[in-house]
C-alpha cells in the first residue's frame, strides 16, 4: 500500500510540475535529493559500523554479560516464562541495552537472534510452528507470534533512549547548530512510550492468562 501511495505522490508532483512549467525544478530537486541520500547512507554506514564494533567488543569483554545480569529483574518481570539461562534472555538484554544507549541499527543483530531464540523456545515447548485456524492468501497456515515475541517487539519499538545517536547523526549531517539538542526531548518521549508499552504488554498478558 505504501508503494502505491508514494508512487501516486511522485506522479502527481511530476504532472503538476509539467503543467506549471517547473520540470527543471523537479529534475534539480530529484538529483539533489539523490546525492543527499547517498551521502547520508555513507555517513550512517560509518556510524553503524562503529557502534556494532563497540557492541561486539563489549560483548566479548564481558561488559554486556554484566549489564545483562543487572537488568535481569526487569527481564523477569516482562518475560517470566522464559527459562533462566535461556539464550533468548541474553539476546533480549543486548538488544535493550543497545536501544537504551541509542545505538539504533547496532541493536538489530541481537533483535533478530532474540526472535530466533524465542521461536526455538516455542518449539522446545512443543508448540507447533504454525498456530491458529487462519490461513494466508496462498493457502498456508499463518505463523502466529508467541506472547514473548509480541512483548519483545513492542518493547523494542518503544525503547527508552538515553543518547539518540542516529538522530544526532542525522541532525549533524543536515547542518543543525546543536545536533545534541534532541537528547532531552528524546529521553522524555521514549520514557513515556516505554512506560506505556510495559503497561500495555502486562495488561494484555494478564488478560490472555485469564482467557
Amino acid at each position: 500500500m505504501l508503494n502505491y501511495i508514494w508512487a501516486g505522490m511522485i506522479l502527481v508532483g511530476v504532472i503538476y510540475g509539467a503543467i506549471s512549467g517547473r520540470m527543471a525544478d523537479i529534475t534539480n530537486a530529484a538529483l539533489d535529493s539523490a546525492g543527499d541520500a547517498v551521502s547520508l547512507c555513507i555517513t550512517m554506514i560509518g556510524v553503524m559500523a562503529l557502534w556494532v564494533g563497540l557492541m561486539e567488543i563489549a560483548q566479548k569483554s564481558g561488559l554486556i554479560a554484566k549489564l545483562t545480569r543487572g537488568i535481569q529483574p526487569f527481564i523477569n518481570f516482562l518475560f517470566p516464562r522464559i527459562p533462566a539461562g535461556h539464550p533468548a534472555r541474553e539476546y533480549i538484554s543486548t538488544n535493550l541495552i543497545a536501544n537504551v544507549l541509542g545505538l539504533g541499527w547496532a541493536c538489530t543483530p541481537a533483535g533478530l537472534k532474540a526472535m530466533e531464540a524465542l521461536a526455538k523456545l516455542e518449539e522446545e515447548r512443543g508448540n507447533p510452528t504454525y498456530l491458529g485456524d487462519g490461513k494466508s492468501a496462498g493457502g498456508k497456515r499463518e505463523r502466529v507470534a508467541s506472547n514473548e515475541m509480541c512483548t519483545f517487539l513492542i518493547l523494542n519499538i518503544s525503547s527508552l533512549q538515553l543518547i539518540p545517536v542516529n538522530m544526532i547523526a542525522y541532525r549533524s549531517q543536515y547542518g543543525s547548530v546543536n545536533p545534541a539538542g534532541i537528547i532531552a526531548p528524546a529521553i522524555v518521549a521514549t520514557f513515556i512510550s516505554t512506560l506505556v508499552a510495559v503497561v500495555y504488554c502486562k495488561g494484555k498478558d494478564s488478560r490472555k492468562r485469564r482467557v
